[in-house]
């Protein structure tokens, strides 16, 4: 079960059929050469979505379990290896994490490495529609087992009236046992910056952005 935030923002923990619960975050990320109204954007996601989470805990309880996906360690290590990786979760990350040896790690590092690969040749692009097909079938078939396994982790280690934090990729094919709540945090900002990559691709389309083609995510 999954629900928006803005649409759950008095929740009754009776409501609720199940005890383990799970506050997902969608992971947004910015370059260093982020265009300036992007960053605007991407500055304002993460102040409103650590506001949500505050604003659910006080509602459902405090996160007693953290994961977050491409951290392949957990506690002081996974935090420190987060700090370079997404400096806006470990914000949110660290100041729960002071409270106890909270974040879990959830990824299987051989399988993770082989979805990054695969990532990185899909990025490359192919001259042969065969090796293309032969690159997609593999990388579709690691992701399968990768999300299997988070699921798997998530499902061992989310015990009864345990509330976690999930940061993860929109997108992302995690099936989450069905003894568990799910709430989407996903703050205005969001749409805001979903809007945002629509006009520029459709900017990009005539011909007319003038923004460098920095990675904003």
């Amino acid at each position: 079960m999954s629900q928006e935030l803005d649409k759950v923002e008095k929740p009754e923990v009776s409501s609720f059929k199940h005890n383990r619960k799970i506050l997902q975050v969608s992971l947004v990320y910015a370059g260093k050469d982020s265009p300036a109204d992007y960053l605007e954007l991407f500055e304002k996601y993460w102040q409103q979505v650590d506001e949500m989470i505050t604003k659910l805990e006080n509602k459902l309880g405090n996160a007693t379990v953290i994961y977050h996906e491409t951290i392949n360690a957990g506690g002081e290590e996974g935090l420190k290896m987060l700090e370079t990786l997404s400096p806006k979760s470990h914000n949110i990350v660290g100041v729960r994490q002071k409270t106890g040896d909270k974040l879990k790690c959830i990824e299987n590092t051989e399988l993770l490495e082989e979805v990054m690969d695969w990532e990185r040749c899909l990025m490359i692009g192919f001259l042969s529609d065969k090796v293309a097909k032969t690159v997609y079938s593999s990388f579709s078939e690691a992701s399968r087992k990768r999300y299997q396994q988070i699921s798997k982790t998530i499902d061992e280690t989310l015990k009864e009236g345990d509330v976690a934090l999930l940061f993860i990729r929109e997108g992302h094919m995690v099936q989450f046992p069905q003894d568990v709540d799910v709430f989407s945090v996903a703050p205005p900002a969001l749409d805001e910056i979903h809007r945002w990559a629509r006009e520029r691709a459709a900017r990009r389309e005539k011909g007319q952005d003038k923004d460098s083609d920095s990675s904003t995510a």
